[in-house]
């Protein structure tokens, strides 16, 4: 289980990585059309999602003569559950915390 984690937490720590994975929710799509949007080559975009692969975020199936990529939103089940744990917590009240730190600023 941690060393899905740990690929979940990697593969989402950069930007284009979530924002294919946002692309991705609409439906499926072509290598070449994930790549579209993006400023960078298509094989830095194999690379990102060689990255969602192996992390299970995605899976990626030969059609024809095009690959298409496949959001896994199961995968993400583990992280989910990891940061939803965090919810036990109570919030921070700001405003106290405020409070307290002028208070003892003071005294």
């Amino acid at each position: 289980m941690s060393d899905a984690l740990d690929l979940a937490f990697a593969a989402l720590a950069d930007a284009t990585r979530r924002q294919i994975l946002t692309m991705l929710l609409e439906d499926d799509m072509a290598v070449t059309d994930v790549a579209e949007p993006f400023e960078m080559s298509l094989a830095a975009i194999s690379k990102h999602l060689g990255i969602l692969t192996r992390a299970g975020l995605i899976s990626q199936e030969k059609r024809g003569r095009v690959k298409w990529c496949k959001l896994e939103p199961q995968a993400m089940r583990g992280a989910i559950v990891w940061i939803e744990s965090f919810g036990q917590l109570e919030t921070l009240n700001y405003d106290a915390f405020e409070a307290f730190l002028d208070q003892e600023l003071q005294g």
